[in-house]
């Protein structure tokens, strides 16, 4: 079957980092990422596995990192090539019925003891289950050859990964429901975090995917919050509002908004006091750094977008005693005092919310040239997510 692969590659990788500054679709033509003939697994990992067909995949931010070249050395170890990509799927299992993949391969998928009953797969505190058992190592579907990825007309799913939807749900806004998810955990991480008042203000740095969904998520979760959400595009700050943002501001007034709504002072770069809760959606030097000065002193800042290699002046983050929280994925958060897993709450933000608004364009594989560049464009194009559609793939 034809499906989107990436190799490792040292070249192609270098090539597409040099390449992708000048021109996105010219690093999709030089780098890791190709169209090909991949074969079709005779049968399943194991027991409880499922062929999950793709109708949509989104593309994100991990993806497009790998395929410029610009992803951290770090996962070298904790996927296998060659991959499949996409892990923000939606589709049907062989019986018809439609599922949404919660993509992390956790204990139950590899054969692994699950660290309590009932635990999802991003459960846990310890991760040699992801490098050990019966499947090639990867963090996640799309970054593991055992199981192939959404970026493909089938891959194969495990029972402990699949959420069944609503009749009334439409493909386009369930291809939504990983990425909301991963706002989710990190709106319930602030939240319930210490430094997190009834009434106070929530900082949202970055409006694309991951930071609209989190203005919906910190709306849905901290609902006397104030919310403050800057972004570099109108289309983004008309959405931020919309999702929930009682104040929306472009990037470089960001601190400027925080500054009035906490009646804090300007010290130089940073602010006398500041947010309670700063959510980094975007993961650069400048916007972790930004995000550190607008914490108030024992604030916290939870970074929900995926950094690579950033160089900080962490001077800062000492002097203001700033809790510097990492997001990653999801699992089964504390609401109220009670276990919920996040897909669930996922699912009910992505109908609450009309998530298909954020699907800008979708493009068949063989057109994935365009689909990434694109996507790596989607901001200044007036976009916000991306997807293949291969619904007539199957």
């Amino acid at each position: 079957m034809k499906a989107l692969q990436i190799r490792r590659s040292v070249r192609r990788f270098g090539m597409a980092r040099l390449t992708s500054p000048l021109s996105p679709s010219g690093a999709v033509r030089v780098g890791p990422v190709e169209l090909t003939d991949v074969s079709e697994p005779a049968r399943p990992p194991g027991p409880g596995w499922h062929r999950f067909e793709t109708s949509l995949a989104g593309i994100c931010g991990s993806d497009l990192s790998l395929i410029d070249g610009h992803a951290s050395s770090y996962f070298d170890d904790w996927v296998s090539f060659p991959f499949v990509p996409g892990h923000e799927v939606v589709g049907r299992l062989e019986d018809g019925r439609r599922v949404v993949l919660e993509p992390v391969l956790g204990h139950a998928a590899r054969g692994a003891v699950p660290p309590w009953p009932d635990a999802a797969p991003g459960d846990g505190h310890d991760y040699a289950h992801l490098v050990t058992g019966p499947l090639e190592p990867g963090i996640q579907t799309g970054f593991c050859c055992s199981t192939g990825g959404g970026w493909s007309p089938w891959f194969w799913a495990h029972e402990s990964q699949l959420h069944f939807l609503p009749d009334h749900m439409p493909d386009e806004r369930a291809v939504l429901v990983e990425p909301i998810a991963g706002a989710v955990h990190g709106a319930v991480m602030a939240a319930n975090s210490p430094t997190e008042r009834r009434n106070g203000v929530i900082a949202v740095l970055g409006a694309g995917t991951m930071g609209l969904a989190s203005i919906a998520a910190v709306r849905q979760q901290i609902p006397d919050g104030l919310i403050v959400a800057g972004g570099r595009y109108p289309h983004q700050l008309t959405l931020a509002k919309e999702f929930g943002a009682d104040v929306v501001t472009d990037g470089g007034g960001l601190a400027r908004a925080v500054r009035r709504a906490t009646g804090s002072h300007r010290i130089g770069a940073a602010l006398s006091g500041g947010a309670d809760v700063v959510i980094d959606a975007v993961g650069s030097s400048e916007s972790i750094s930004g995000a550190i000065t607008m914490a108030r002193p024992g604030g916290t800042v939870v970074l929900l977008g995926m950094p690579a290699e950033v160089s900080l002046d962490l001077t800062a983050l000492w002097h203001r005693q700033v809790n510097l929280r990492g997001c990653y994925t999801y699992g089964t958060e504390l609401v109220n005092g009670q276990p919920v897993r996040t897909f669930d709450i996922a699912v009910q933000l992505a109908d609450m919310i009309g998530a298909e608004r954020l699907l800008s364009a979708t493009y068949p594989l063989e057109r994935h040239v365009d689909a990434l560049a694109h996507a790596a464009a989607a901001g200044r194009r007036g976009a916000v997510k991306i997807a293949f559609d291969l619904r007539g793939a199957n």
